[in-house]
């Protein structure tokens, strides 16, 4: 989604300014242009050659400067822009568009552009609190201004409160949000699952598996980036919570499939990527079993299969994580619950399975053909399994001209 987009990264004078290096290159990494204004103030808490470094690209820092080659106009870059982000964003700089003054590079192109404009504000709580700045955010939300942030935490002052910079990974989430509002499954509804269910044995005790959750999540993501409403079932993971996603957690199997079946009513596709336990123990203990035979018998019975007993007219897509017969066992998983698509991964792997960032599958389809990916990042495995969905789904009829 970031891929050859062009982000106007506006940075303002706060202390949080060293922050939009990150995000910068994040952007650029992530294969976005990134072309960024420094306010005059910003010069003074980070040096625009740090940007330059970051993007490969010239920094603004002037109205007319000379040595740029975006001085002959300053339109240029507010053409060229597929969003302009603001961060940090100060109140001087929100002030100035909400009144419409343009009388600086960074104002000038954001009152110039067509494109969609995320704030991400950061200044001290009572600066954000004030109600002339929260009437200036209302004026710029009513305009279709993208709003993230602040947080509460550790402000300049030493003092704790709200004002903060939103988490990096969160205005990276917005952003992707924000350009994914017209592309290919823009008016979709799909829904995900995520990490590994736990069954619990007693109290502080429970049966789970090695699942982070990274793939799921990396699937909610690229869906919510070509434009779907997404919905993600997730078990608990130690992952931050993604921007722009409807988040339903749940701890045992049980709440999995009743969750996945109340959404699934009004949805398009389901990719369950979650490793529900297949055993749960027939009865969990009251209290804590204390250490005292040397032998201790739990009684399992098994836990409901999702995939199978989900009914409805979508798309349906599995996971298969194998440790042996990869092809073979995907093949009569995807038999058995009657799938559109499997996903299998071989977790024997180092470099590939539960825990780790990168993944090597194989996608098998309906017609038994198997596609064979080599080692990608789960966003990229993410992203080659969202082309797939957007096949299965019907292409719409194009109108005919009327006759006349």
């Amino acid at each position: 989604m970031l891929r050859d987009k062009t982000i106007v990264l506006g940075v303002t004078g706060g202390i949080a300014a060293y922050k939009a290096a990150e995000i910068a290159s994040q952007l650029t990494q992530a294969g976005a242009r990134v072309s960024v204004i420094m306010t005059e103030e910003a010069v003074e808490f980070l040096s625009p050659v740090t940007f330059r470094a970051l993007t490969g690209r010239p920094v603004v820092t002037k109205m007319f400067d000379l040595t740029s080659e975006f001085s002959i106009e300053h339109v240029s870059l507010a053409k060229a822009a597929d969003m302009v982000v603001i961060a940090p964003a100060t109140a001087n700089i929100i002030a100035k568009l909400a009144a419409g003054i343009a009388d600086d590079m960074l104002s000038c192109t954001v009152l110039a552009t067509r494109a969609p404009v995320l704030i991400a504000p950061a200044m001290e709580t009572n600066m954000y609190t004030n109600p002339i700045t929260q009437d200036n955010l209302s004026k710029l939300k009513a305009r279709s201004f993208v709003i993230i942030g602040p947080a509460t935490g550790w402000l300049a002052s030493g003092k704790e409160g709200m004002g903060r910079l939103a988490d990096i990974n969160d205005i990276i989430g917005s952003i992707r949000r924000v350009l994914g509002r017209d592309v290919d499954l823009r008016g979709k509804h799909v829904v995900v699952t995520a990490g590994g269910t736990q069954e619990p044995i007693d109290p502080v005790r429970y049966l789970s598996n090695r699942s982070s959750g990274k793939m799921g999540y990396a699937l909610a993501e690229a869906a919510r980036d070509r434009g779907a409403r997404v919905t993600l079932i997730t078990a608990p993971v130690s992952l931050p919570e993604p921007v722009g996603i409807n988040l339903i957690r749940v701890d045992k199997a049980e709440e999995m499939r009743r969750a996945v079946e109340t959404v699934m009513r009004r949805a398009d596709a389901l990719i369950m990527a979650a490793a529900v336990a297949d055993y749960r123990p027939i009865k969990a203990a009251k209290d804590k079993i204390k250490k005292g035979k040397a032998r201790l018998t739990l009684e399992l019975e098994r836990t409901p299969d999702i995939l199978s007993s989900v009914k409805g007219d979508f798309i349906k897509i599995g996971f298969a994580a194998e440790s042996s017969n990869l092809v073979e066992n995907a093949r009569e998983k995807l038999r058995q619950k009657k799938l559109d698509l499997i996903v299998g991964n071989d977790i024997t792997a180092s470099d590939s399975g539960f825990g780790t960032d990168t993944n090597r599958i194989i996608i098998i389809d309906r017609k038994g053909k198997i596609d064979r990916l080599p080692l990608l990042t789960k966003r990229e495995v993410a992203d080659k399994v969202m082309d797939r969905v957007v096949a299965l789904f019907p292409k719409p009829k194009s109108r005919r001209p009327s006759k006349r």
